[in-house]
């Protein structure tokens, strides 16, 4: 009896606990989206779909860091599966599994494994990193060991870990940016070819992506592949990845394109990935893109530039990162979920929004027919992206000339795309998801284009599709769908 009362007493005290660690806050900032628009006539919301309802996509999110007790995948793993993509990021975090040589410790790593795959979303695993029990170091900028005895147990490892994951991820990722800290790109070629020989040995028809480098630097990427070559090793790499941290996402596609030519000149078959790319939310002193005065506003409208950049290319994409993430010196911002420092859910910005609605649209089922011809009367530079799904038009607009800002300005445009035909089109703001109507009287089809009148863009990405292909329902349970006001030229 006494038992009972134990236990009844402890479920009170612990049931109380457990409600205040799920509490979320409201966003006021995701407010400010789902009360403001480009002035037309709102018609509905897009409906979402779970990673569980769709068969295959493009689209990653970042669980990295996990290795190093960033975050916890425990606090966040349902959310992933919300979010709607269908692979994720991980680490693989040799320092802690390996803490005494020859003894290896992969429970917390299946957790992270199983975690995801249980939603429907399939791991990628990066194996980088050292271990200081061999002298090496395990953070980000770590010197690339080359010495007899290290590589030894580092390859030792690579093959318990494909070993154990084989079944679940086919898809492995050699070291996280290896220009970061190491100058000579054949040092990593070096470290590259050992390690993937030892992952096809393991897994003949693994996806091996290759260098994750910080940026776009093409000497060093030249430099790698030189000496691929150079031991005829190039059908080691399938992917050439790349992580395009700037301000302004468009900036990055001058080097993008010059990064596919280099490539391509190399090998037709290898494929560009960009393997890791976000922003923060708030001004940040450290870390990628800092000393600039990023807003939850800026951070959810430079996510839907770089997807939709990269959607329309073609090029597979993982967004970082799912939470935000506590390094040993900053709770770091990027996260599409705000977390603080007892790694506690505190709410989901309104980039997590925008993402789960790009990766709900833009599956596999959806095909990028590339940027498209259009004519505009408008001073701001511009990307018109088309895409076709089962024959059908899809466009994705968005101002390209600056870097994303706080301010929800639509500009109205009288715009004629190329090549480019509808039947019954309605008008998508991403990041909020809100269906609009296009008033019959402000687009026409002219031949094979079509043409807008006072068509409201802005410096975030904007959907144009027809009714039949565009999943929304009526209400977002709010009591009224009201155009706001919209500044015009």
């Amino acid at each position: 009896m006494k038992k009972i009362l134990v236990a009844l007493l402890l479920s009170t005290l612990i049931v109380p606990f457990s409600m205040i660690q799920a509490k979320q806050y409201p966003c006021v900032t995701w407010d400010a989206f789902r009360y403001s628009g480009p002035g037309l006539n709102q018609i509905g919301w897009l409906n979402t779909k779970n990673s569980k309802e769709i068969k295959s996509s493009p689209w990653s999110v970042g669980c990295e860091t996990l290795d190093r007790d960033y975050a916890k995948i425990a606090v966040y793993k349902d959310y992933v599966g919300e979010l709607g993509v269908k692979s994720a990021r991980l680490q693989s975090g040799w320092a802690k599994c390996e803490k005494k040589k020859g003894v290896y410790n992969f429970a917390w790593l299946d957790s992270c494994v199983y975690s995801l795959n249980e939603q429907s979303v399939k791991p990628w695993m990066c194996l980088c990193y050292g271990n200081p029990i061999y002298g090496s170091d395990f953070n980000l900028q770590a010197k690339i060991f080359s010495d007899e005895k290290t590589m030894a147990a580092w390859l030792k490892y690579v093959e318990k870990t494909v070993t154990r994951y084989k079944d679940v991820i086919n898809e492995w990722e050699l070291w996280n940016e290896a220009n970061n800290g190491n100058k000579d790109p054949e040092v990593y070629a070096n470290l590259f070819m050992k390690t993937a020989e030892v992952v096809r040995k393991v897994q003949p028809n693994a996806v091996i992506i290759g260098l994750s480098t910080y940026r776009i630097p093409l000497d060093y990427t030249k430099g790698f592949l030189d000496v691929l070559k150079a031991n005829n090793k190039l059908d080691l790499i399938d992917y050439v990845c790349y992580h395009p941290y700037l301000n302004n996402p468009d900036e990055s596609y001058g080097d993008v394109d010059k990064l596919n030519i280099l490539v391509k000149s190399y090998s037709p078959t290898i494929k560009l990935y960009q393997g890791e790319n976000g922003c923060p939310s708030t001004l940040e002193w450290g870390h990628a893109l800092k000393n600039y005065q990023w807003t939850e506003i800026s951070q959810a409208k430079w996510f839907m530039r770089r997807m939709a950049g990269d959607r329309a290319r073609d090029i597979k994409t993982n967004v970082f990162t799912m939470i935000d993430l506590k390094y040993t010196n900053m709770l770091q911002s990027f996260g599409l979920i705000r977390s603080n420092l007892l790694n506690e859910i505190i709410y989901k910005r309104p980039a997590f929004y925008g993402v789960q609605h790009m990766a709900s649209i833009f599956d596999d089922s959806v095909k990028p027919e590339g940027l498209l011809d259009f004519a505009c009367n408008h001073k701001e530079k511009m990307t018109v992206a088309g895409f076709k799904k089962e024959g059908s038009p899809i466009v994705l607009a968005w101002f390209n000339d600056e870097i994303p800002g706080d301010e929800f300005k639509w500009d109205l445009k009288n715009i004629r795309i190329k090549e480019v035909n509808f039947k019954d089109p309605v008008y998508v703001e991403m990041i909020s998801g809100k269906v609009y109507e296009i008033d019959k009287a402000d687009w026409s089809n002219k031949g094979k284009d079509v043409s807008f009148t006072n068509l409201p863009v802005w410096d975030s990405v904007i959907m144009i599709a027809e009714r039949s292909q565009v999943n929304f329902r009526s209400d977002n349970g709010q009591t009224e769908l009201k155009p706001d006001v919209v500044d015009a030229d």
